[in-house]
């Protein structure tokens, strides 16, 4: 258990996501034209480094889950901020692709425990039914990551070098996050109340035997790969249709915007429906929204609006992924159950930078695959109905 109270833990909990984010994440982002140009290496290559970090938080999730269930979060998380200093570390002297690649691996590892993931599990045991609007507050904390530190990452490149600047970054995720995991957060968790008489008790063997889980990890699944392929190709998709590069990277950060919109509203709309609802309403808003964002040739005002519109929608995905598990079979085993059931989730996303382009070439262009991806959020509308 932690001495402090409940919202100075889920502050200090929403502060190191903004910090964790916006190092681990956006950082490389940001960073990345300017690595390809020292270095000869391609911003495609980069990436894909970086992507293969994020396959390996999948995968890591798993194990961190259940530990988070087992034995509390506060080892766990300060272990992510040590690894993620000694990936970054890495990265920074990397003298070739290989180590370069080793490096994310590591901070992949460190993503796994430090991120939404791990944060959720924290807010489902720890606020039980209040989790909606504690998951609410962490996601519009992490949404300011990019904001926070796309003009620090920017700002260090015009003073020093790359490498040094992922240096600071490592140095700053270990002064200010070590100590908010380590003073901030509970050792271990405090036993749960007894189950009342009747009430099912799910494990993660049970649950992944049964149609439901299946049903909502396509719909899920479906919905991510939709909802990201696209709106992470919006600026060739954009220019496509006549805007200028300036303008639809406008776009972007407007659809970016769109998403704290989204997930304000998530959590003012009520929750007494059955829980395969709010999924299926994100999954409908989406394959309209896509369907638009393939169709309407303009003007560009109109598209900025698509596009907004449609970041609230995937601002809003974040908080109904994070709320399926606990919706469906309670905050009991949580982590475990929610590590399995985000992994090929957190895969997809991580591909969802290649996923958009990859798909315009094998379909003739950018507004057919939005088309496409709008078929995709009509298979998560579909399945939604059985999670």
């Amino acid at each position: 258990m932690s001495k402090y109270p409940l919202g100075v833990r889920l502050a200090a909990l929403s502060v190191g996501q903004v910090i964790s984010w916006g190092i681990l994440y956006y950082a490389l982002i940001i960073a990345a034209p300017a690595i390809a140009d020292e270095t000869g290496w391609s911003v495609a290559t980069i990436t894909l480094c970086f992507s293969g970090g994020l396959i390996v938080s999948a995968a890591a999730g798993i194990i961190v889950g259940r530990w988070l269930d087992d034995r509390g979060p506060r080892l766990i998380m300060t272990l992510g901020a040590m690894i993620g200093t000694l990936g970054l570390v890495i990265v920074s002297a990397a003298p070739n692709l290989v180590i370069f690649t080793l490096g994310w691996i590591v901070c992949g590892l460190a993503q796994s425990a430090v991120l939404y993931q791990a944060a959720f599990t924290i807010i489902a045991r720890r606020h039980g039914d209040a989790r909606r609007g504690a998951m609410t507050i962490l996601t519009l904390a992490g949404g300011l990551a990019s904001t926070v530190f796309a003009p620090v990452v920017a700002g260090l490149l015009t003073i020093v070098d790359w490498r040094a600047t992922f240096l600071i970054l490592a140095a700053t995720l270990l002064v200010l996050t070590l100590p908010l995991h380590w003073i901030f957060l509970e050792r271990t968790w405090a036993p749960l109340p007894p189950a009342h008489e009747g009430e099912a008790v799910h494990n993660v063997g049970t649950v992944i035997r049964t149609r439901q889980f299946w049903m909502l990890e396509i719909s899920m699944l479906a919905l991510a790969a939709a909802l990201f392929s696209v709106t992470l190709a919006i600026i060739p998709l954009y220019m496509e249709k006549g805007m200028s590069y300036e303008l639809a990277a406008w776009a972007l950060g407007l659809l970016g915007a769109g998403q704290v919109i989204g997930r304000l509203l998530y959590v003012a709309v009520p929750h007494g429906t059955a829980p395969w609802v709010p999924l299926a309403i994100t999954s409908g808003l989406a394959a309209v929204l896509l369907a638009l964002m393939g169709l309407v040739p303009g003007p560009p005002w109109l598209l900025i609006i698509v596009g907004v519109i449609t970041g609230a929608v995937r601002g809003a995905q974040t908080l109904v992924q994070g709320s399926a598990v606990a919706d469906r079979w309670g905050v009991r085993n949580y982590g475990t159950i929610n590590g399995v059931f985000a992994a090929p989730i957190t895969a997809i996303t991580a591909l969802g930078p290649a996923l958009g382009p990859v798909i315009a070439v094998a379909v003739g262009g950018y507004s057919t695959m939005a088309l496409v991806m709008a078929g995709f959020a009509l298979i998560a509308l579909v399945t939604a109905r059985f999670s």
